[in-house]
């Protein structure tokens, strides 16, 4: 299906400019969008749609033919809808990532990640270990106290310090001491002394310390609380199967969390680490490599999302170059026990989130940032639709976040004005989702980061 390719403006009848109302020094901008296809994130695409946006706020949305009468929208239609590693350090556990200066280097190369991941289409993220990223560039201070965009679970908005610079606080995942979360090769108190500076990761153990350092984390703005109850493929000493953080630990974590209205994220990859999460009460089951019918059962049972992060489990199998022998015996483990499993929790009825675990700031890796919607075609080779594994990238995504969530992943009256246009219908070719050079057109807060020059 071709899709149309100029924009909609609403207002003017000459249609050269938005419309903008003036009341005292308020200015209010409307524009209309029209589309030979609208996919709104969840529900029904609308033939022949349309979107009607005041200021950074969509306003209506529906077919063409009934928009509101006070509008005016004229149509000439429109496409529808960080730490720097490999680049400022390498792939695992560089220590010079842990020198002074470090996030102000990451922080200069992260604001490239950041545009190439908007212009991919992708306006909002949760990033679950370093800092957030709210992607509007004039946020984006060069050198800011940045360290890296995972850009996991693919449409929520916060996390922890680019949000002011982006928002107030570095996000770090808590982990036990020689966890998946240490830096198993670096001395223990450089770890601990860089995590209370405010990097990544931050180290805790214990009840007393688990909840100090929830408390830290709110602390320093972050959103959502991302915790390793399981051993990890990428770090030296542990293993996927390990369980990490007893029930206590976990427990308290979780209670402490929702104390402040926020959600809990757990790294688990083993069964014995998803089951302890899940009975802790942690509803964000990120990679859950060993889920079975056992696991997915817990899972509906306690309303969890599982983020499955195929992209980047098959491009480390592909290419696991830079990577340790120990790292890449794990890595050939995983993803064909994965490929099963996801299959699996789609047919037993687990809800799904999209998340991809980008971590590499090399625009020609595999995983660099501006390449996550890969994650869509990993979707449905496990089972989902085009039109599912979509809303699991945008509409379930902020799911996640629970209390935090913003209003973002749908077009909807209220929603924040985040849009993009594509060349083509990815219902029919994923190819106009995952190939960048396809989303033609990127609005975020209602102001256009993105069109065809």
């Amino acid at each position: 299906m071709r899709v149309p390719h100029n924009t909609v403006q609403a207002g003017p009848s000459h249609g050269d400019e938005e419309e903008r109302s003036v009341t005292g020094t308020t200015t209010t901008t409307c524009f209309g969008i029209r589309s030979d296809l609208l996919i709104p994130g969840r529900g029904q695409p609308i033939k022949n749609g349309a979107v009607v946006v005041e200021d950074a706020t969509i306003e209506w949305v529906g077919d063409f033919s009934n928009r509101p009468a006070n509008t005016h929208a004229r149509a000439m239609g429109l496409p529808r809808p960080l730490r720097g590693h490999g680049l400022a350090f390498s792939i695992l556990n560089d220590s010079s990532s842990y020198l002074p200066g470090a996030p102000a280097l990451a922080g200069a190369v992260t604001v490239a990640d950041l545009r190439r991941t908007l212009d991919a289409g992708f306006t909002s993220v949760r990033e679950l270990m370093g800092f957030p990223c709210f992607l509007n560039p004039t946020y984006l201070p060069l050198g800011t106290s940045a360290w890296r965009v995972l850009t996991p679970d693919i449409t929520t908005k916060y996390a922890g310090y680019l949000w002011p610079g982006i928002r107030d606080g570095y996000l770090a995942a808590l982990s036990i001491t020689g966890g998946h979360g240490d830096a198993h090769e670096l001395p223990l108190c450089a770890v601990k002394q860089f995590g209370e500076a405010g990097g990544a990761p931050y180290l805790c153990d214990g009840v007393d310390e688990c909840i100090k350092a929830v408390r830290t984390m709110v602390r320093r703005g972050a959103r959502c609380i991302k915790v390793c109850s399981s051993g990890g493929v990428l770090s030296l000493n542990d293993d996927p199967e390990d369980r990490q953080f007893s029930d206590d630990e976990l427990k308290a974590i979780v209670d402490e969390t929702e104390r402040s209205g926020r959600a809990v994220a757990a790294h688990a990859i083993g069964k014995a680490g998803i089951m302890a999460a899940l009975r802790a009460g942690i509803k964000s089951i990120e990679h859950g490599c060993y889920l079975d019918e056992e696991v997915a059962a817990l899972m509906k049972e306690k309303g969890a999302i599982l983020i499955a992060t195929r992209h980047i489990q098959e491009s480390l199998l592909l290419d696991p170059s830079g990577f340790p022998e120990p790292v890449i015996k794990k890595i050939k483990k995983i993803v064909p026990l994965t490929r099963k499993n996801y299959d699996l929790a789609i047919q037993q009825g687990v809800k799904i989130a999209l998340g991809t675990d980008t971590w590499n700031s090399n625009p020609e890796h595999r995983v660099a940032h501006g390449k996550n919607a890969t994650e869509l075609t990993y979707a449905v080779q496990a089972g989902l639709t085009p039109l599912q594994a979509i809303e699991a990238m945008t509409a379930t995504a902020p799911e996640v976040l629970g209390k935090q969530a913003p209003k973002s992943g749908q077009l909807k009256a209220g929603y924040d004005a985040d849009l993009i246009g594509v060349a083509g219908n990815p219902l029919d070719d994923l190819v106009f989702l995952t190939d960048p050079t396809n989303v033609t057109h990127v609005w975020k807060g209602g102001k256009s980061y993105k069109s065809p020059a």
